[in-house]
């Protein structure tokens, strides 16, 4: 696919300024559970929905086919918040998770979102082994997880093995090592993140997985998950204005990119 740099700049800022409504069945299923106070705020599940559809939009430019038609797959789905927004927007995803042994062989967490709505997960038994086969998506997604894996670059060689020519992987809230956030979370001896990532580290990683860097940035100053802001719409406007185009963006709590699976 033939895109130049300003229709992939032009996607992305239109997909991230647009003022989308908060999705009302997120809202009520995240009800009265306190793990998803993140889909209550506001500002929380409006990066969720403006993420979905930036992968919408840019996935359909790419493609030259509804969002319907292309095979994608939510890797390490979560709480399933993705694979429901997916859903919505017409998208017939693949959702799949590493499996925890526990008593009610659940995967883990409160999955109220995959159970109300229905959503097949399939288990993962490997710590980066995919039980799909080779170049049977078009499209993966990673919204947190990249960072989580026992073998970063492994997991990309995998995510890599099992996309079409050409295909897509969007990776989202990858952790900066410059992030003012996760700085202080280490100072205050929480390690929920234990590898951040420079542009060059994950430039890297990329070269040697197979991939083609499409679209590399930075994303977010200020907490969204725990602080509620008014009119949140205005506050992301200005969020990303200071993480696009003050020198506040090398504090930026992520780095985020768009790859394509590189021809040999």
């Amino acid at each position: 696919m033939k895109i130049t740099s300003e229709q992939i700049k032009k996607i992305r800022k239109i997909s991230f300024g647009k003022k989308l409504p908060l999705n009302s069945k997120l809202l009520e299923i995240a009800d009265n559970v306190d793990s998803h106070f993140f889909l209550k705020n506001p500002a929380g599940q409006n990066i969720f929905i403006y993420l979905i559809e930036y992968v919408k939009n840019f996935s359909e430019y790419w493609f030259d086919k509804n969002l319907g038609q292309l095979k994608i797959l939510d890797w390490g789905c979560g709480k399933g918040q993705v694979s429901f927004l997916l859903k919505e927007n017409g998208a017939k995803a693949v959702s799949c998770d590493i499996k925890i042994e526990t008593d009610d062989s659940s995967f883990g967490q409160e999955t109220p979102i995959i159970k109300k709505a229905g959503i097949e997960v399939i288990p993962l038994k490997h710590e980066y082994v995919l039980p799909f086969q080779r170049e049977e998506f078009d499209v993966v997604l990673s919204f947190g997880v990249l960072e989580h894996t026992s073998n970063d670059l492994e997991s990309l060689k995998e995510i890599n093995r099992i996309l079409k020519p050409s295909g897509l992987f969007f990776c989202f809230n990858l952790p900066y090592f410059l992030s003012w956030t996760q700085r202080l979370s280490h100072l205050l001896g929480n390690f929920y993140h234990h590898r951040l990532y420079s542009k060059k580290l994950t430039k890297n990683l990329l070269n040697k997985s197979g991939f083609n860097l499409i679209d590399i940035w930075r994303r977010q100053l200020f907490p969204k998950n725990t602080v509620k802001y008014p009119e949140y719409h205005l506050f992301e406007s200005l969020d990303q204005f200071l993480t696009n185009y003050t020198f506040l963006k090398y504090f930026a709590t992520n780095i985020e990119f768009v790859a394509e699976k590189r021809y040999f």
